[in-house]
């Protein structure tokens, strides 16, 4: 028996072509988490453990979550098999530019060499630094962390054919597309859409919409 990842193939194949089409040398940024408060008595000291962090494409994005779905087992964290339960599957909806990531390593990979440092991990580093590596930021993310959301509360301060709002486990994601905000909207919008109890703001992850968030389905409504 396998682990699930994917919940809804027909939902995370509409988010998929939904994404934004990619520039040259970049990729979108997926990660898998075990989170401690999807499975309550999963033994894990902290919040989350990251299980697997991989770069893709539109079109290899499918295959690589389906790449995902192992044995039942063979993850693991402190030497314990990790709960299904407790899986979530994530994304940076805004593309990573490959360019930025590897002036930035280098950087990051030199100052910890002159540092004398000996114990990191350069794979690590430079998955982190693709991570914080922002190519084309198409999307301005707004975490709304609370449900019931009435989505016309958005009404004064943006207009609506820019936003996507993704429903998830615990609340919603509004997703702002920056280049469609009209422009007596475009002053007003962010301090307004903050009025409605945002818990973060940014370039921020996304649960991944058709996959699984602690045995939940994230779907746009």
């Amino acid at each position: 028996m396998n682990y699930e990842i994917i919940k809804d193939e027909k939902i995370l194949t509409e988010f998929i072509e939904w994404l934004p089409v990619l520039g040259e040398n970049e990729k979108f940024y997926c990660t898998l988490f075990s989170r401690k408060k999807y499975a309550e008595d999963w033994k894990m000291k902290n919040d989350k453990g990251q299980l697997k962090r991989f770069l893709t494409d539109k079109e290899r994005m499918l295959d690589k979550i389906r790449q995902l779905e192992i044995a039942q087992g063979g993850y693991k964290l402190y030497g314990e098999s990790v709960e299904e339960q407790s899986l979530a599957l994530y994304i940076n909806p805004n593309p990573r530019s490959l360019l930025k990531a590897t002036y930035n390593s280098i950087i990051e990979l030199t100052k910890l060499l002159r540092d004398d440092k000996k114990s990191f991990n350069p794979m690590s580093e430079l998955m982190g630094c693709i991570q914080r590596s922002v190519g084309n930021k198409v999307y301005l993310d707004f975490d709304i962390d609370y449900k019931p959301f009435d989505p016309s509360k958005l009404d004064p301060f943006i207009n609506r054919d820019c936003v996507t709002i993704l429903e998830t486990r615990g609340g919603f994601h509004v997703l702002v597309e920056i280049k469609k905000i009209e422009e007596k909207y475009k002053n007003i919008f962010y301090k307004g859409i903050m009025t409605l109890d945002v818990d973060q703001t940014g370039d921020q992850l996304l649960p991944m919409p058709g996959c699984t968030q602690g045995g939940y389905i994230p779907k746009f409504i």
